[in-house]
């Protein structure tokens, strides 16, 4: 079955097509059956990626040039098993749509933490462990670590810095932010329940 993950930021031009599209190919490299797509708070509707965010994803081997600005619908919501937001605001609004997603709802840098906290905690407790191989029963079993992981030193720390209309420097940290988050996400769901990753 097809997993379905959905990338949210404000304008769905810059972080989050950049993230969708980087993890689509991540877990396309892990054999995973996943749908990948993104869309924006308050989205520039049918525009591309900015230049700035294209050359991001051009630098990791994946095209941006098919993506189209779209607005984020609680439809789009209630059809993912993951929803992955560049910053907390975005949560925030995902929720108001649809309330009942907030097990499965993370800023992607959220997701990828805790992932790290439940991958660590699985090597010093083997009876730590994925009930299930599958993605989505994987995402439940994070989602139930979120109380157990270690915060982060600032909420901030879990948000990716707002490129859209600044410097060079601040695309470029977006990009490293979100590059380290999506390998962190990668390996969570290609994770196996015997603490393995799934077929590469």
């Amino acid at each position: 079955m097809t997993f379905h993950v959905l990338s949210v930021c404000t304008g769905n031009v810059c972080r989050s097509p950049f993230a969708a599209q980087l993890l689509a190919a991540r877990l396309a490299e892990a054999g995973i059956d996943a749908e990948v797509t993104s869309a924006g708070t308050h989205a520039l509707v049918d525009s591309p990626m900015t230049p700035e965010a294209a050359a991001m994803s051009r630098r990791a081997g994946v095209d941006p040039d098919a993506h189209a600005g779209r607005q984020l619908t609680a439809d789009l919501v209630q059809a993912s098993d993951l929803i992955l937001v560049a910053a907390r605001e975005h949560r925030a609004r995902v929720l108001q749509l649809v309330p009942r997603a907030s097990r499965r709802t993370f800023t992607l840098r959220e997701f990828a933490r805790i992932a790290d906290f439940v991958a660590r905690a699985r090597t010093v407790d083997p009876s730590f462990t994925f009930a299930s191989d599958d993605p989505a029963a994987r995402v439940e079993e994070i989602a139930l670590s979120r109380g157990l992981a270690e915060p982060p030193a600032t909420p901030q720390d879990d948000d990716v810095v707002d490129p859209y209309r600044r410097s060079p420097e601040v695309y470029a940290e977006a990009e490293r932010l979100i590059t380290v988050a999506v390998d962190g996400v990668a390996r969570a769901l290609a994770a196996t329940a015997s603490g393995g990753r799934g077929a590469a």
